[in-house]
C-alpha cells in the first residue's frame, strides 16, 4: 500500500508555501492545491521534483471532489489536510462592496466546505487522520474593516470545530490555526509601501484610535511560524487535540 499523503490546500504562496516547505522537511509526502498553477509549480520546485499539483478552485465543489479522488488513487491515502486557502480585502460592514462581501464567503467557508467534504469522507472511510485549518484571529476579536473577512473565519472556525466533533468517533481530529499579523502578500498589502519592512509597526504598535491593542511580543509572525504550528497540530505529537482553536499572533488579541 502507498504512503499516506498530505494535502496542502492554498500552496501556492504565503502561509501555504511555508507549510508545504516545513511539511516536506518533516516527512510528510504532500499533494499541493490552489488555484494558482504558477505559484503552485514554484512550491513544488521547493519541495522537490514529482510532487503532484492540483490548479483547483475550491469553489468548484466537482473539481474538488475529482482531486481528491485522483489523489487518493494515483498517489495513496490522504491522511493529512493541511487547509490554508483564502481571500482576503477590507471594507465597512454597512458600505462594502457585496460582491466582495460573497466572494470571501465563497471561498474561506464554502470553500473550506467543499475540502472538508471531500478530504473528511475519505478519512471517515478509513477511520484515521488529521485536519487543520488555517483561521484568523480577526474571527475571536473584532477589527475596524474587516466585517467580512473576520466572520468568514469565525464562521470557518465553528464549521471545522462540528466537524471535528463528527468525525471524533472515527479516531479523526480537526483543529484551527488563527494567525495574526504575519509578513506575507496579503499582509503588506494593507502597507502604504509593501516593499517598506517598516510597515509592520502599525501592526506592532497598534492603534487605539481603531480600538486595536499592539503585538506585545513586538514583532509580526513569519509565514514559517504559522507552519511550525500546522506542522504540530497535524502530527501525533498532538493525537489528543481536536476541535481547538491555537492563536499565533504574539498576543495580539490577549486572547480575548
Amino acid at each position: 500500500m502507498s504512503a499516506p499523503v498530505t494535502l496542502v490546500v492554498g500552496a501556492a504562496q504565503g502561509i501555504g508555501r511555508a507549510t508545504a516547505v516545513t511539511l516536506a522537511r518533516a516527512g510528510h509526502r504532500l499533494a499541493l492545491m490552489d488555484r494558482d498553477p504558477v505559484g503552485l509549480h514554484k512550491t513544488a520546485a521547493l519541495i522537490g521534483e514529482g510532487t503532484p499539483v492540483y490548479p483547483v478552485d475550491i469553489r468548484d465543489h466537482d473539481a474538488v471532489e475529482f482531486a481528491v479522488g485522483n489523489i487518493e488513487t494515483d498517489h495513496g491515502p490522504l491522511e493529512r489536510l493541511a487547509h490554508v486557502a483564502g481571500v482576503f480585502s477590507t471594507g465597512s460592514v454597512l458600505d462594502s462592496d457585496p460582491d466582495d462581501w460573497q466572494r470571501m464567503f465563497d471561498v474561506n467557508v464554502t470553500g473550506l466546505v467543499a475540502v472538508l467534504r471531500s478530504v473528511g469522507r475519505v478519512m471517515r472511510e478509513r477511520r484515521s487522520g488529521s485536519i487543520v485549518v488555517v483561521g484568523s484571529n480577526s474571527a475571536g476579536v473584532p477589527r475596524m474593516g474587516m466585517g467580512a473577512y473576520g466572520s468568514s473565519k469565525a464562521a470557518a472556525a465553528m464549521i471545522v470545530r462540528v466537524a471535528g466533533l463528527e468525525l471524533a468517533p472515527y479516531g479523526i481530529r480537526a483543529n484551527i490555526v488563527a494567525p495574526g499579523s504575519t509578513d506575507t502578500a496579503m499582509q503588506r498589502s494593507l502597507w502604504e509601501d509593501p516593499d517598506d519592512d517598516n510597515g509592520a509597526r502599525s501592526a506592532i504598535e497598534g492603534d487605539p484610535a481603531q480600538f486595536k491593542v499592539g503585538i506585545p511580543l513586538g514583532r509580526i509572525a513569519e509565514p514559517s511560524d504559522i507552519a511550525d504550528a500546522i506542522e504540530f497540530l497535524l502530527s501525533d505529537r498532538a493525537r489528543h487535540i481536536t476541535m481547538q482553536a491555537l492563536y499565533v499572533d504574539g498576543g495580539a488579541t490577549l486572547r480575548a
